[in-house]
């Protein structure tokens, strides 16, 4: 069974940076596809981003050149950095983990970006 845990989230201005991370359990940590996806009120779950096992990634248009993904494969760590925050970054961020054809989320966690 995989949990997925996140922390970083919090208030923030606009312009500012926030670094979300998300803690897996489970031995089949490497071999997944990690992804941070969110959702604002009113509005469907989006991906933002995600890495797959070989390191390569994927961001939607609308945080290319602002969040970064990363993952730790020794720590089951996957991190989220994100720089020049707008207000409508303002969500719940959740990560998710696809591996070997299941999907796993998180709590999620609230991100607000202050104008």
């Amino acid at each position: 069974q995989v949990q997925l845990v996140e922390s970083g989230g919090g208030l923030v201005q606009a312009g500012g940076s926030l670094r979300l991370s998300c803690a897996a359990s489970g031995r089949i940590f490497s071999i997944g596809t990690m992804g941070w996806y969110r959702q604002a009120p009113g509005k469907q779950r989006e991906l933002v981003a995600n890495i797959n096992s070989s390191g390569r990634t994927n961001y939607a248009d609308s945080v290319k050149g602002r969040l970064t993904i990363a993952r730790d494969n020794t720590n089951n760590t996957v991190y989220l950095q994100m720089d020049r925050l707008k207000p409508e970054d303002t969500a719940i961020y959740y990560c998710n983990e696809n591996v070997q054809g299941s999907a796993y989320w998180g709590q999620g966690t609230q991100v607000t970006v202050s104008s």
